[in-house]
């Protein structure tokens, strides 16, 4: 089981994440969509896509583009469209 947690708070769950370049990326259904916002930041990654943000809120305390998912990636990187994985401000622990 694989855990995010942010400010002593989970921010996700699962037993089905998708490692990625070190990265656990998590199903969308395991994140506490609640805390988080889609923000107009993207990135470009040569094999996977353009990603988008999300910026999390967790007591009050805002982490901008703190998170990141591919809503469209490109074919080698389908099985983790609309995961979600994080920066080392949230931390990821098996």
């Amino acid at each position: 089981m694989a855990t995010a947690t942010l400010g002593g708070t989970v921010i996700a769950q699962s037993d089905d994440t998708k490692i990625v370049e070190g990265n656990h990326y998590f199903p969308p259904d395991s994140v506490s969509g609640e805390l988080f916002t889609t923000t107009d930041h993207h990135t470009h990654c040569p094999w996977k896509g353009d990603a988008s943000y999300y910026t999390i809120e967790v007591d009050g305390v805002k982490h901008e583009n703190a998170a990141w998912f591919y809503p469209d990636p490109k074919a080698d990187a389908a099985h983790i469209k609309d995961h979600v994985a994080f920066y080392p401000v949230v931390s990821v622990t098996t």
